[in-house]
Protein backbone atom coordinates (compact mmCIF):
# COMPACT_ATOMS: atom_id res chain seq x y z
CA UNK A 1 0.00 0.00 0.00
CA UNK A 2 1.57 3.36 -0.55
CA UNK A 3 2.22 6.32 1.74
CA UNK A 4 -1.23 7.99 0.40
CA UNK A 5 -3.39 5.15 1.45
CA UNK A 6 -2.48 4.97 4.57
CA UNK A 7 -2.92 8.72 4.87
CA UNK A 8 -6.17 8.43 3.50
CA UNK A 9 -7.26 5.08 5.73
CA UNK A 10 -6.25 7.74 8.84
CA UNK A 11 -8.14 10.71 7.71
CA UNK A 12 -11.55 9.06 6.72
CA UNK A 13 -11.20 7.13 10.08
CA UNK A 14 -10.39 10.23 12.10
CA UNK A 15 -13.17 12.69 10.17
CA UNK A 16 -15.89 9.76 10.66
CA UNK A 17 -15.34 9.22 14.10
CA UNK A 18 -14.50 13.32 15.43
CA UNK A 19 -18.28 13.92 13.00
CA UNK A 20 -19.76 11.40 14.99
CA UNK A 21 -19.35 11.69 18.24
CA UNK A 22 -21.10 15.13 18.49
CA UNK A 23 -24.77 13.19 17.28
CA UNK A 24 -24.10 10.08 19.25
CA UNK A 25 -23.49 12.26 22.74
CA UNK A 26 -26.42 13.98 21.59
CA UNK A 27 -28.82 10.90 21.68
CA UNK A 28 -27.08 9.11 24.63
CA UNK A 29 -27.88 12.05 26.67
CA UNK A 30 -31.96 12.39 25.10
CA UNK A 31 -32.13 8.33 26.14
CA UNK A 32 -30.49 8.65 29.75
CA UNK A 33 -27.89 5.96 28.03
CA UNK A 34 -24.73 7.55 30.30
CA UNK A 35 -22.71 6.67 33.21
CA UNK A 36 -23.56 8.04 36.26
CA UNK A 37 -21.42 8.29 39.28
CA UNK A 38 -22.93 5.69 41.43
CA UNK A 39 -20.42 3.43 42.71
CA UNK A 40 -17.38 4.23 44.46
CA UNK A 41 -14.84 2.43 41.77
CA UNK A 42 -15.76 5.33 39.57
CA UNK A 43 -13.47 8.65 39.58
CA UNK A 44 -15.54 11.14 37.64
CA UNK A 45 -18.34 13.41 39.02
CA UNK A 46 -21.21 13.94 36.99
CA UNK A 47 -23.14 11.91 34.53
CA UNK A 48 -21.33 11.39 31.20
CA UNK A 49 -22.82 9.96 27.82
CA UNK A 50 -21.94 6.54 26.56
CA UNK A 51 -22.09 5.84 22.31
CA UNK A 52 -18.19 6.63 22.04
CA UNK A 53 -17.82 2.84 20.87
CA UNK A 54 -20.51 2.71 18.91
CA UNK A 55 -18.41 6.08 16.43
CA UNK A 56 -15.03 4.09 17.33
CA UNK A 57 -16.39 0.51 15.79
CA UNK A 58 -17.76 2.96 12.76
CA UNK A 59 -14.81 4.77 12.23
CA UNK A 60 -12.71 1.44 12.02
CA UNK A 61 -15.12 -0.92 9.98
CA UNK A 62 -17.00 1.80 7.26
CA UNK A 63 -13.29 3.27 6.52
CA UNK A 64 -12.30 -0.06 6.39
CA UNK A 65 -14.60 -1.73 4.06
CA UNK A 66 -15.02 0.68 1.85
CA UNK A 67 -10.97 0.92 1.12
CA UNK A 68 -11.30 -3.03 0.38
CA UNK A 69 -14.50 -2.59 -2.37
CA UNK A 70 -13.18 0.61 -3.54
CA UNK A 71 -9.87 -1.00 -4.96
CA UNK A 72 -10.60 -4.39 -7.31
CA UNK A 73 -6.67 -5.90 -5.89
CA UNK A 74 -8.16 -5.79 -2.26
CA UNK A 75 -11.44 -6.85 -2.68
CA UNK A 76 -10.44 -10.87 -2.36
CA UNK A 77 -9.60 -9.88 1.02
CA UNK A 78 -13.46 -9.09 2.20
CA UNK A 79 -14.02 -12.20 3.74
CA UNK A 80 -10.31 -12.08 5.96
CA UNK A 81 -11.55 -8.65 7.11
CA UNK A 82 -15.00 -9.80 7.97
CA UNK A 83 -13.56 -12.78 9.93
CA UNK A 84 -11.90 -10.24 11.93
CA UNK A 85 -14.73 -7.46 12.39
CA UNK A 86 -17.54 -9.88 12.47
CA UNK A 87 -16.80 -11.08 15.91
CA UNK A 88 -15.88 -7.63 17.08
CA UNK A 89 -18.97 -6.40 16.43
CA UNK A 90 -20.50 -8.87 17.66
CA UNK A 91 -18.65 -8.43 21.12
CA UNK A 92 -19.66 -4.51 20.60
CA UNK A 93 -22.93 -5.15 20.32
CA UNK A 94 -22.34 -7.51 23.39
CA UNK A 95 -20.62 -4.51 25.36
CA UNK A 96 -23.68 -2.19 24.53
CA UNK A 97 -26.16 -4.05 26.20
CA UNK A 98 -24.09 -4.14 29.35
CA UNK A 99 -23.43 -0.11 28.96
CA UNK A 100 -27.34 -0.26 29.03
CA UNK A 101 -28.38 -3.02 31.35
CA UNK A 102 -25.35 -4.15 33.40
CA UNK A 103 -24.76 -8.03 32.39
CA UNK A 104 -23.62 -10.63 35.12
CA UNK A 105 -20.41 -11.64 34.48
CA UNK A 106 -21.23 -15.13 33.05
CA UNK A 107 -22.83 -13.66 29.81
CA UNK A 108 -20.04 -11.85 28.94
CA UNK A 109 -17.35 -14.18 29.28
CA UNK A 110 -19.68 -16.84 27.09
CA UNK A 111 -19.53 -13.96 24.49
CA UNK A 112 -15.72 -13.33 24.75
CA UNK A 113 -15.27 -17.49 24.68
CA UNK A 114 -17.36 -18.12 21.72
CA UNK A 115 -16.02 -14.92 19.78
CA UNK A 116 -12.78 -16.91 20.59
CA UNK A 117 -13.59 -20.34 19.52
CA UNK A 118 -14.66 -19.01 16.08
CA UNK A 119 -11.47 -16.72 16.10
CA UNK A 120 -9.67 -20.10 16.57
CA UNK A 121 -11.52 -22.22 13.99
CA UNK A 122 -10.53 -19.52 11.45
CA UNK A 123 -7.01 -18.79 12.15
CA UNK A 124 -5.89 -22.35 12.47
CA UNK A 125 -7.93 -23.97 9.29
CA UNK A 126 -6.74 -20.96 7.52
CA UNK A 127 -3.36 -20.99 8.38
CA UNK A 128 -3.32 -17.29 9.19
CA UNK A 129 -2.10 -17.57 13.17
CA UNK A 130 1.29 -15.70 13.04
CA UNK A 131 3.27 -18.14 14.94
CA UNK A 132 1.72 -21.54 15.24
CA UNK A 133 3.01 -24.08 17.34
CA UNK A 134 2.41 -26.60 15.34
CA UNK A 135 -0.43 -28.41 17.89
CA UNK A 136 -3.71 -27.17 17.19
CA UNK A 137 -5.30 -27.65 20.21
CA UNK A 138 -2.76 -25.47 21.80
CA UNK A 139 -2.58 -22.91 19.27
CA UNK A 140 -6.71 -22.96 20.10
CA UNK A 141 -6.38 -22.56 23.50
CA UNK A 142 -3.53 -19.48 23.15
CA UNK A 143 -5.86 -17.61 20.66
CA UNK A 144 -9.31 -18.34 23.31
CA UNK A 145 -6.96 -16.95 26.35
CA UNK A 146 -5.54 -14.20 24.34
CA UNK A 147 -8.90 -12.62 22.83
CA UNK A 148 -10.76 -13.19 26.61
CA UNK A 149 -7.40 -12.03 28.35
CA UNK A 150 -6.99 -8.80 25.89
CA UNK A 151 -11.13 -7.69 25.35
CA UNK A 152 -11.06 -7.94 29.27
CA UNK A 153 -7.82 -6.03 29.96
CA UNK A 154 -8.89 -3.41 27.12
CA UNK A 155 -12.65 -3.04 29.67
CA UNK A 156 -10.80 -3.07 32.98
CA UNK A 157 -8.45 -0.11 31.53
CA UNK A 158 -11.32 1.95 30.57
CA UNK A 159 -11.21 3.56 33.95
CA UNK A 160 -9.84 7.11 33.13
CA UNK A 161 -10.58 9.93 30.95
CA UNK A 162 -8.61 8.85 28.01
CA UNK A 163 -6.40 6.58 29.66
CA UNK A 164 -7.73 3.51 27.46
CA UNK A 165 -8.02 5.34 24.04
CA UNK A 166 -4.18 6.95 24.47
CA UNK A 167 -3.05 3.56 25.16
CA UNK A 168 -4.56 1.39 22.48
CA UNK A 169 -3.74 4.39 20.27
CA UNK A 170 0.38 3.93 21.22
CA UNK A 171 -0.16 -0.55 20.55
CA UNK A 172 -2.43 0.60 17.05
CA UNK A 173 1.03 2.66 16.29
CA UNK A 174 3.12 0.31 17.13
CA UNK A 175 1.46 -2.84 15.07
CA UNK A 176 1.19 -0.18 12.35
CA UNK A 177 5.56 0.40 12.14
CA UNK A 178 6.00 -3.07 12.58
CA UNK A 179 4.03 -4.50 9.60
CA UNK A 180 4.62 -1.31 7.64
CA UNK A 181 7.30 -3.33 6.19
CA UNK A 182 6.75 -6.84 6.10
CA UNK A 183 4.24 -7.71 3.68
CA UNK A 184 1.21 -7.49 6.49
CA UNK A 185 -0.48 -4.66 4.91
CA UNK A 186 -3.93 -5.48 5.89
CA UNK A 187 -2.77 -5.61 9.62
CA UNK A 188 -1.05 -2.60 9.00
CA UNK A 189 -3.83 -0.54 7.46
CA UNK A 190 -6.62 -1.89 10.02
CA UNK A 191 -3.97 -0.90 12.63
CA UNK A 192 -3.92 2.28 11.08
CA UNK A 193 -7.70 3.03 11.48
CA UNK A 194 -7.60 1.90 14.94
CA UNK A 195 -4.93 4.61 15.54
CA UNK A 196 -6.91 7.47 13.73
CA UNK A 197 -9.77 6.12 15.46
CA UNK A 198 -8.42 6.49 18.96
CA UNK A 199 -7.06 10.17 17.80
CA UNK A 200 -10.41 11.73 17.27
CA UNK A 201 -11.99 10.00 19.41
CA UNK A 202 -9.00 11.70 22.42
CA UNK A 203 -10.17 15.15 21.41
CA UNK A 204 -13.81 14.56 22.77
CA UNK A 205 -12.30 11.38 25.84
CA UNK A 206 -9.61 13.82 27.31
CA UNK A 207 -9.56 15.05 30.47
CA UNK A 208 -12.45 16.08 31.33
CA UNK A 209 -14.42 13.58 29.10
CA UNK A 210 -17.26 14.82 27.57
CA UNK A 211 -18.21 10.55 25.75
CA UNK A 212 -17.01 7.19 26.91
CA UNK A 213 -16.33 4.34 24.66
CA UNK A 214 -18.23 1.91 27.16
CA UNK A 215 -17.96 -1.85 26.89
CA UNK A 216 -19.18 -1.72 23.62
CA UNK A 217 -16.16 0.18 22.42
CA UNK A 218 -13.28 -1.35 24.85
CA UNK A 219 -14.73 -5.27 23.97
CA UNK A 220 -14.46 -4.18 19.98
CA UNK A 221 -10.98 -2.98 20.19
CA UNK A 222 -9.91 -6.20 22.40
CA UNK A 223 -10.72 -8.33 19.61
CA UNK A 224 -9.50 -6.36 17.09
CA UNK A 225 -6.16 -6.06 18.63
CA UNK A 226 -5.59 -9.40 20.11
CA UNK A 227 -6.83 -10.81 16.71
CA UNK A 228 -4.29 -8.37 15.19
CA UNK A 229 -1.68 -9.42 16.83
CA UNK A 230 -2.24 -13.21 16.63
CA UNK A 231 -1.79 -12.49 12.98
CA UNK A 232 1.40 -10.61 13.54
CA UNK A 233 4.47 -12.50 12.21
CA UNK A 234 7.18 -10.44 12.74
CA UNK A 235 10.71 -10.90 10.96
CA UNK A 236 12.70 -11.62 14.03
CA UNK A 237 14.80 -14.45 15.11
CA UNK A 238 13.66 -16.93 17.90
CA UNK A 239 10.13 -17.88 18.40
CA UNK A 240 10.36 -16.26 22.17
CA UNK A 241 10.47 -12.84 20.45
CA UNK A 242 7.50 -13.42 18.27
CA UNK A 243 5.95 -14.04 21.36
CA UNK A 244 7.16 -10.99 23.57
CA UNK A 245 6.03 -8.41 20.70
CA UNK A 246 2.01 -8.77 21.33
CA UNK A 247 2.80 -8.91 25.41
CA UNK A 248 5.08 -5.84 24.88
CA UNK A 249 2.41 -3.92 22.78
CA UNK A 250 -0.26 -4.47 25.05
CA UNK A 251 1.95 -4.43 28.37
CA UNK A 252 0.29 -1.21 30.01
CA UNK A 253 -3.33 -2.93 29.84
CA UNK A 254 -1.75 -6.18 30.73
CA UNK A 255 -0.19 -4.52 33.96
CA UNK A 256 -3.23 -3.02 35.39
CA UNK A 257 -5.56 -5.62 34.75
CA UNK A 258 -2.51 -8.20 36.69
CA UNK A 259 -2.08 -5.47 39.59
CA UNK A 260 -5.97 -5.50 39.63
CA UNK A 261 -6.65 -9.00 39.92
CA UNK A 262 -3.56 -9.81 42.28
CA UNK A 263 -5.10 -6.74 44.74
CA UNK A 264 -8.25 -8.31 44.72
CA UNK A 265 -7.05 -11.90 45.13
CA UNK A 266 -4.81 -10.62 48.42
CA UNK A 267 -8.28 -8.77 49.92
CA UNK A 268 -10.36 -11.78 49.52
CA UNK A 269 -12.85 -9.96 46.81
CA UNK A 270 -14.27 -11.55 43.75
CA UNK A 271 -11.77 -10.37 40.85
CA UNK A 272 -14.85 -9.33 38.59
CA UNK A 273 -15.79 -6.70 41.24
CA UNK A 274 -14.95 -3.09 40.38
CA UNK A 275 -12.88 -1.73 42.74
CA UNK A 276 -10.42 1.59 43.30
CA UNK A 277 -7.20 -0.86 42.60
CA UNK A 278 -6.29 0.16 38.58
CA UNK A 279 -3.18 2.24 37.91
CA UNK A 280 -5.42 5.00 37.19
CA UNK A 281 -6.07 5.11 40.78
CA UNK A 282 -3.14 4.15 42.22
CA UNK A 283 -1.81 7.68 40.45
CA UNK A 284 -4.57 9.11 41.06
CA UNK A 285 -3.92 8.35 45.26
CA UNK A 286 -0.45 9.42 44.83
CA UNK A 287 -1.54 13.06 43.94
CA UNK A 288 -1.55 12.92 39.91
CA UNK A 289 -4.59 14.61 38.37
CA UNK A 290 -6.19 13.04 36.39
CA UNK A 291 -4.53 14.55 33.12
CA UNK A 292 -1.09 13.82 34.79
CA UNK A 293 -2.26 10.42 34.85
CA UNK A 294 -3.43 9.62 31.75
CA UNK A 295 -0.33 11.35 30.16
CA UNK A 296 1.96 8.79 32.13
CA UNK A 297 -0.17 5.73 31.59
CA UNK A 298 0.12 6.97 27.79
CA UNK A 299 4.09 7.27 28.28
CA UNK A 300 4.10 3.86 29.81
CA UNK A 301 2.58 2.72 26.77
CA UNK A 302 4.63 4.35 24.02
CA UNK A 303 7.54 2.99 25.85
CA UNK A 304 6.70 -0.70 25.75
CA UNK A 305 5.31 -0.45 22.08
CA UNK A 306 8.91 1.61 21.16
CA UNK A 307 10.52 -1.47 22.73
CA UNK A 308 8.10 -4.31 20.78
CA UNK A 309 9.18 -2.09 17.35
CA UNK A 310 12.78 -2.48 17.92
CA UNK A 311 13.15 -5.96 18.68
CA UNK A 312 11.15 -6.51 15.70
CA UNK A 313 13.77 -3.92 13.57
CA UNK A 314 16.98 -3.93 15.50
CA UNK A 315 17.54 -8.27 15.91
CA UNK A 316 21.02 -7.52 17.33
CA UNK A 317 19.39 -5.48 20.64
CA UNK A 318 16.35 -7.88 21.18
CA UNK A 319 17.79 -9.77 24.21
CA UNK A 320 18.71 -6.78 26.01
CA UNK A 321 15.74 -4.80 24.99
CA UNK A 322 13.33 -7.90 25.98
CA UNK A 323 15.33 -8.37 29.02
CA UNK A 324 14.99 -4.70 30.41
CA UNK A 325 11.15 -4.38 29.37
CA UNK A 326 10.32 -7.38 31.34
CA UNK A 327 12.74 -6.15 34.30
CA UNK A 328 10.81 -2.67 34.37
CA UNK A 329 7.06 -4.61 34.04
CA UNK A 330 7.89 -6.57 37.00
CA UNK A 331 9.14 -3.45 39.17
CA UNK A 332 5.91 -1.96 38.30
CA UNK A 333 3.92 -4.36 39.36
CA UNK A 334 6.29 -4.49 42.79
CA UNK A 335 5.38 -0.56 42.76
CA UNK A 336 2.14 -0.55 42.07
CA UNK A 337 1.45 -3.13 44.64
CA UNK A 338 3.02 -1.27 47.40
CA UNK A 339 0.10 1.07 47.12
CA UNK A 340 -2.27 1.38 49.57
CA UNK A 341 -5.94 -0.64 48.10
CA UNK A 342 -9.15 0.84 48.57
Amino acid sequence: MSTFQYFSLFVSSFLIVTLLIPYLRKIALSTDFVDYPDSAHKSHLKATPYLGGVAILLGIVVTSYVALISQSNLRGNIWTATSLFGPAIILGIVGLVDDRRNLPPLPRFIAQSSVGIFSAIVLIFTDTMGNPTGNWFLDAAITVTWIVGVSNSINFFDNLDGGAAGAVAATALGLYLITLDNGQFLISATAITVFASMMGFLIWNKSPAKIYMGDAGALFLGVILSVLTLRLDPIVDGQIYSFAIPLLLLAIPILDTTVAVLSRIRRRVSIFQGGRDHLSHRLLRKGFNKKQSALILWSLSGVYSGVAVVIAMNHSMSSFFLVSSVLLWFLLIVIAMRSDDN
